[in-house]
């Protein structure tokens, strides 16, 4: 699809993505412009820049941005984002891109849009963030600019590929075979690396004469073409599309390529992708149980432990760094295999990436990313229906007058919305072509064991309404645990402090100078120096389960805040309550305290007193994982992030104390992340600094907030809010 970029322009084909009045999901394809900070939508590529929109729109601060990922709309794959309200979730706009690579321009071009329509001021900032973004406004009233930093998202910053922490790597280089180096993970202790476990991790390296974008569609891809370089691969299939960047497949493998006389293996495995803001896609996979896709026949399921594929774009985008991991177990019988035997078995998995090479080279640089929407076509005996979640709109979104484009002048408020752009007439305008309308309604929930569309009675909707509301996930990580009763509890003290690091389920202080923030010339030479210090003292933490958001904990009487508080204490503290959703909601809360005047700390008091979006603007957490899978410390990353930017955060501001609520399953891809890493939590080292960023000289050098240290968390050994 063409697209165009240029200084403050981008335009290029769109899909909007609506619901019609019965619930199915249609997209139309629509021509946007973006300049400046107005949006505008076409029919057809206008002829001249004066060409009158269909409709159009201003953006400012009270409008988001989510990426929803990949998803099937009619035997086409769109990678979807969606702008809404942050007053009104309603109101939003669902656009879809052809590419993830197009859809990752739109995001960063519409925030880079934001900073050119500045908010209200009468504007409420409420942080219900993914990458902030900014409001559809129609209306004309004086505005006033903000605080907001957005140079995170600049192609140009080096902050995007550089990590920032110091730690050392994992991988051990074992050999060179078929222009692959292969690297094994080896333990801590292991400096050589020649200690073998019995399911060792193994990593092959090389470099690709394609795109990230086309590498990554390839490795998505299920069809059968996939067996053009994949020769483990016989089959696969799509069990459950859990959301845009998360889903459930199960693979059969050959069986020519295994010993004689091994039986066939197949893997059912969670599967989650992203793109970083470098190009860089990762994709990450383990193995789970799920109920509609039990072991079948002829076949043993082997269990990846961790697995998956890491592209980089070298060479100006014309070559991809391609990083294949895998760590299996192939369920065989000890004295029938030897560990050495299993071990040749997993390179031999990791050595595809050879032919992945030789067959981009034969084609150019080209891979089959036309057929990637064929693992969506797919029926097989354990591919139960794709989780397309047909949606009962709103009566609002139904009989929502047309705005046009002659209209926009008029003031009237209640035009001032997202959905604007959406047009409502073409629920019928545009007729589906033949095999597109006959896929719509095979798949379609109304259409099953019926001849003809039945619609669905005001019962059947409560019904599945219900349904919903009470359905559990048809999965289950091979890690996970209950989660047991607890009694009441000291709000701040139910997370054991361990200075000693070696009680499981317990939190200490992380050194420092793992972290790298920025320097005193940082705006000169772009460089970050090690931390020396931090600004306030770790004095404790909570890790409660709940069936809900537990917010403002700091405010709860007979907590450690309001304890301080009674004894009329000067002492300001700093709560990040992370709110992490599982088989319960569980909530993460450190405590960080101030012992000096708030008034002697400009930075930390601009950020305290700030408004919403100044904060989503500056606050800053850096991740790292000291311990645990490699696919975990994969996915996790250690990477700085404008947590504001990224998540929803709820700011509640108190007498002696600022707490940041964030909820870590408002980003599909947090929620991916999160989900693989609560299975494997009781394994895990977890360390993470706070700051708040320094955009200019004066603020320079960074220093940060605090710094934490989690070591082994179980989420049965959560106390449970009552």
């Amino acid at each position: 699809m063409e697209m165009s970029q240029t200084d403050g322009r981008m335009e290029g084909w769109l899909y909007t993505i609506r619901h019609n009045r019965f619930g199915l999901q249609f997209s139309r394809k629509r021509y946007f412009l973006l300049l400046d900070n107005n949006l505008k939508s076409f029919r057809s590529v206008p002829s001249d820049h004066n060409e009158e929109p269909d409709r159009r729109a201003s953006l400012d601060c009270c409008i988001r941005v989510t990426d929803n990922g990949r998803e099937s709309f009619h035997r086409k794959i769109l990678f979807i984002f969606t702008l809404y309200n942050t007053s009104n979730h309603l109101d939003q706009l669902k656009l879809g891109a052809s590419s993830p690579d197009e859809a990752a321009k739109w995001i960063r071009s519409l925030q880079d849009a934001s900073q050119k329509g500045f908010p209200f001021p009468d504007c409420e900032f409420v942080s219900h963030a993914e990458k902030g973004l900014v409001k559809l406004d129609l209306s004309k009233r004086t505005r006033r600019k903000v605080s907001v930093d957005w140079t995170n998202y600049s192609s140009l910053n080096v902050e995007t590929i550089a990590p920032d922490v110091i730690a050392p790597s994992p991988w051990k280089i074992f050999g060179c075979q078929n222009g692959l180096r292969l690297f094994k993970e080896a333990k801590d202790w292991d400096s050589r690396g020649k200690h073998w476990d019995d399911h060792p991790a193994v990593m092959a390296v090389g470099v690709i004469d394609g795109t990230s974008e086309d590498i990554f569609n390839t490795l998505m891809s299920l069809d059968p073409l996939r067996s053009e370089w994949d020769f483990c691969f016989y089959k696969g299939c799509v069990v459950e599309h859990l959301d845009g960047h998360t889903d459930i497949i199960n693979v059969q493998l050959y069986n020519d390529w295994l010993p004689w006389g091994m039986n066939r293996r197949d893997l059912l495995l969670r599967r989650y992708w992203r793109r970083e803001e470098d190009g860089t896609y990762v994709i990450l996979c383990h193995s789970v149980y799920h109920k509609k896709c039990p072991p079948r026949r002829g076949y043993v399921r082997a269990c990846v432990k961790s697995g998956g594929y890491v592209v980089t774009p070298v060479s100006k985008g014309k070559q991809s760094l391609v990083k294949h991991m895998v760590a299996i177990d192939w369920r065989s019988w000890n004295l029938y295999m030897r560990p050495s035997s299993s071990r040749s078995i997993t390179i031999r998995v990791v050595e595809r990436l050879a032919a992945l090479r030789e067959m981009f080279k034969a084609k150019q640089g080209r891979g089959f990313a036309e057929f990637i929407s064929g693992e969506f076509m797919q029926t097989k005996p354990c591919l139960s229906k794709i989780n397309t979640r047909p949606l009962i709109p709103e009566a609002k979104r139904v009989d929502l007058d047309l705005v046009k484009a002659d209209e926009m002048e008029k003031p009237s408020s209640a035009r001032n919305s997202l959905m604007d752009l959406n047009d409502v007439s073409d629920e019928f305008f545009d007729v589906p072509e033949p095999s597109e309308f006959d896929s719509l309604i095979d798949n379609s929930p109304f259409s099953q064991g019926h001849s003809q569309i039945k619609l669905p009675s005001p019962a059947g909707i409560v019904k599945k309404l219900q349904d919903l509301a009470n359905h559990k996930k048809g999965y289950m990580d091979l890690q996970e645990v209950g989660m047991d009763d607890k009694s009441t509890f000291f709000y701040g003290a139910t997370l054991q402090k361990d200075p000693n690091l070696t009680m499981p389920c317990s939190w200490a202080t992380a050194d420092p100078s793992t972290f790298l923030i920025r320097g005193e010339n940082y705006l000169k030479d772009r460089q970050k120096v090690k931390a020396n210090d931090t600004l306030m003292q770790m004095i404790g933490a909570d890790w409660i389960s709940s069936d809900k958001r537990e917010d403002d904990l700091g405010g709860r009487l007979g907590g450690l805040v309001q304890e301080y508080a009674a004894k009329g204490g000067q002492e300001f503290f700093f709560i990040v309550n992370m709110q992490v959703p599982g088989s319960a909601m569980y909530s993460l809360a450190l405590y960080y305290m101030l012992k000096t005047p708030l008034e002697e700390h400009p930075l930390l008091e601009s950020f305290v007193n700030g408004d919403d979006a100044y904060r989503n603007s500056r606050f800053k957490l850096i991740p790292h994982i000291s311990k645990g899978s490699w696919i975990v410390k994969q996915s996790v990353g250690k990477k700085a992030c404008l947590v504001g930017q990224a998540l929803e955060v709820r700011y509640i501001r108190g007498k002696n104390y600022l707490e940041l609520d964030v909820d870590v399953g408002s980003s599909t891809v947090a929620r991916g992340v999160t989900n693989l890493v609560l299975g494997y939590l009781t394994n895990l080292v977890i360390e993470m600094a706070f700051l708040i960023q320094a955009n200019t000289e004066k603020e320079l050098p960074e220093l940060l907030i605090g710094t934490c240290r989690l070591n082994y968390l179980d989420v049965s050994k959560s106390v449970q809010e009552r």
